[in-house]
C-alpha cells in the first residue's frame, strides 16, 4: 500500500500546484504563447539535450570507475537517456535514477564475467553522481542571488514582510536533516561509513573533484541554455543578463522530489522568483512550462530505449519457449 501511496501523493501534489497556478494566472494567454513557439528555438533546445546527457553519462561513468565497478560508454549513454525519460514521466523525479542504479547493479562487471556487479556500489555511484550535480547547482544558485541586485533586494523586501514565516523554513530543513542523519547513524552505520569512503574517493579527492565540478557546471550550463532557448521560443524581450540570475534558483526548486518531474514546484517557484526581480509572474510561469515541455521532448530517446528493451525481452522469451519445446533457435 505504501509503495503506491507515495507516487499517487506526488501526482496529487503536482496537480494541486498546477491547479492553483491555473486559477491565479491567465491560462488563455499562456496557451496563446505556447501555440506561437518558434520551431527553430524549440529544435535547438531539444538538441542541447544531447551534450547534456553525454556529459552526465561521462560523470556517472567516471564516478562508477572510481568506486571500482565497470560501466561501458554506450551503456552509460543508453541508461542515462532511459533514466532521464523515466524521471520526466514518473512521480518524484528520481525513479529513473533508481532504475539506472538497479539496472547497472544487475549487469555483469565485464563482458563474459561470471560475477554480477554489486548493487550497493552501483547505487552509491548514482547517488554520488547526482549529488555532484546538486552541490554545483546550489553553488551556482547562491552565486546568482549574490550577484543579482534585483533578486537581493526582492528577497530582502520579502524577508522584512514575512520574516516570521520565512525563518521557519531553514530551521525546519536543519531539523529534518538532523533527524535523517541520526536515523542513518543508528540503523546503518557500516553502510554510511562505506558511503563516506566512496564520497572521498569519487567526489572529494584532489585528483577527481575538479573533473566533477567542471562536468557538473557544464551540465548546469546546458540547463540554462535550454531556458534561454525557451525564452527565445516564447519571444520574451528580456536581456540575457536579466534572465540568467533567475534560472539557477528555479532549477533548485525542481530538485525537490515532491512532484512529477518538478511540475508545479518549478512553476510555483517561477511565480515567486520573477516578482522578486520586479518581473511579471505570468512570464516566469510561461517560461517554466516551456522549459518543462522542451526537457520532456529532449528525453524522448529514453522512450526508444524502453520500447527496444520490451522488444528484446519478447524476442528472448520466444526463443526460450522455442528452446524448451525442442525447436531450433
Amino acid at each position: 500500500m505504501n509503495q503506491w501511496l507515495s507516487p499517487w501523493l506526488r501526482l496529487a501534489v503536482t496537480l494541486a500546484l498546477l491547479g492553483v497556478l491555473a486559477w491565479k494566472l491567465d491560462t488563455g494567454q499562456l496557451l496563446e504563447r505556447f501555440m506561437a513557439l518558434s520551431p527553430a528555438w524549440v529544435m535547438l533546445a531539444v538538441l542541447i539535450g544531447i551534450p547534456q546527457v553525454a556529459i552526465s553519462a561521462w560523470r556517472w561513468r567516471m564516478t562508477a570507475h572510481r568506486i571500482g565497478i565497470a560501466l561501458r560508454w554506450p551503456t552509460a549513454i543508453r541508461e542515462y537517456y532511459l533514466a532521464t525519460f523515466l524521471n520526466q514521466v514518473l512521480p518524484g523525479g528520481v525513479l529513473g535514477d533508481a532504475a539506472r542504479a538497479w539496472r547497472h547493479g544487475n549487469t555483469r562487471t565485464q563482458p563474459g564475467a561470471g560475477q554480477p556487479s554489486p548493487s550497493g556500489p552501483a547505487v552509491r555511484a548514482v547517488i554520488i553522481e547526482r549529488a555532484s550535480g546538486q552541490v554545483a547547482l546550489l553553488l551556482v544558485a547562491v552565486a546568482a542571488i549574490c550577484l543579482s541586485p534585483a533578486l537581493r533586494h526582492g528577497i530582502a523586501r520579502a524577508w522584512h514582510t514575512q520574516a516570521m514565516t520565512l525563518a521557519w523554513l531553514p530551521l525546519a530543513a536543519l531539523l529534518l536533516a538532523g533527524i535523517t542523519m541520526g536515523v542513518l547513524r543508528r540503523r546503518r552505520w557500516p553502510a554510511l561509513a562505506t558511503f563516506g569512503q566512496d564520497i572521498r574517493r569519487t567526489l572529494l579527492a584532489i585528483s577527481v573533484w575538479p573533473a566533477q565540478l567542471v562536468s557538473s557546471l557544464l551540465v548546469i550550463a546546458t540547463y540554462v541554455a535550454v531556458f534561454l532557448c525557451a525564452a527565445q521560443a516564447l519571444g520574451l524581450q528580456r536581456p540575457v543578463p536579466q534572465l540568467l540570475p533567475l534560472i539557477p534558483p528555479l532549477l533548485m526548486a525542481m530538485a525537490i522530489p515532491l512532484t512529477v518531474a518538478g511540475w508545479g514546484l518549478r512553476e510555483g517557484a517561477a511565480a515567486l522568483i520573477w516578482p522578486l526581480a520586479g518581473l511579471p509572474a505570468q512570464e516566469g510561469v510561461a517560461l517554466s512550462v516551456t522549459y518543462g515541455l522542451l526537457v520532456l521532448a529532449a528525453s524522448l530517446p529514453g522512450l526508444v530505449v524502453v520500447l527496444w528493451d520490451r522488444r528484446a525481452s519478447r524476442v528472448a522469451s520466444v526463443r526460450q519457449k522455442m528452446a524448451s519445446e525442442g525447436h531450433p533457435g
